[in-house]
C-alpha cells in the first residue's frame, strides 16, 4: 500500500492507499467525509462533487492519485467558505432538497458556479446544474436556491 498526500478542507492528509483507489472512496472510507455519495459511480448524476481548486469536480471514478497538488474542498468545510454558506442557506431557505442524497453535490456545483459569475442568470444556472442529477425533482427549488444565494452574495 502507497501512502499519499491529499490536501482536503485546507489540511494535508497522509492516506495509505492505492493511489488508483477513486478519491471519493478515500473521502468516505478512509477520512469518514460521508457528505459527497455515489451514485451512478460512472460520473454522471454528481452526487460525488467535490470542489477542487475550487471547481465542481466529479469523483467517484477518478484515482486519488490525480488530486495530489491540489485542494480539496468536500461539502464539511463549505460553512467556512462565504459563498459555499450562502449557498447552504438559499438551499435551507428554498427548501432546495428533498431526499437530500444528491443535495451536497448541487451545492458544490452552486458554490463553484457562484464563484465563477457572481450573478449567473437562468441558463447559465441550468448550464451548471448540468451533470446532475436530482431524483425527486427539486431543480426547480435549486434553482431559485442558487438565485437567492447570488443576490445575497451580491449584497455584501
Amino acid at each position: 500500500m502507497d501512502s499519499l498526500t491529499l490536501t482536503i478542507n485546507g489540511e494535508a492528509r497522509d492516506i495509505n492507499c492505492d493511489p488508483a483507489t477513486p478519491l471519493l472512496y478515500v473521502l468516505r472510507n478512509d477520512l469518514d467525509l460521508t457528505g459527497a455519495k455515489l451514485g451512478c459511480g460512472l460520473e454522471q448524476c454528481g452526487a460525488c462533487a467535490v470542489l477542487v481548486d475550487g471547481e465542481a469536480t466529479l469523483c467517484c471514478n477518478r484515482p486519488a492519485g490525480e488530486f495530489a497538488g491540489k485542494e480539496i474542498v468536500t461539502i464539511e468545510a463549505l460553512e467556512n467558505d462565504a459563498v459555499g454558506a450562502a449557498v447552504q442557506r438559499a438551499f435551507i431557505a428554498e427548501g432546495a432538497a428533498q431526499c437530500g442524497y444528491c443535495t451536497a453535490g448541487l451545492v458544490i456545483a452552486a458554490t463553484s458556479l457562484l464563484k465563477a459569475n457572481a450573478a449567473p442568470d437562468r441558463d447559465a444556472i441550468v448550464a451548471g446544474l448540468e451533470e446532475h442529477l436530482c431524483r425527486c425533482g427539486s431543480h426547480g427549488r435549486v434553482i431559485a436556491a442558487i438565485g437567492r444565494a447570488a443576490k445575497e452574495i451580491g449584497n455584501v
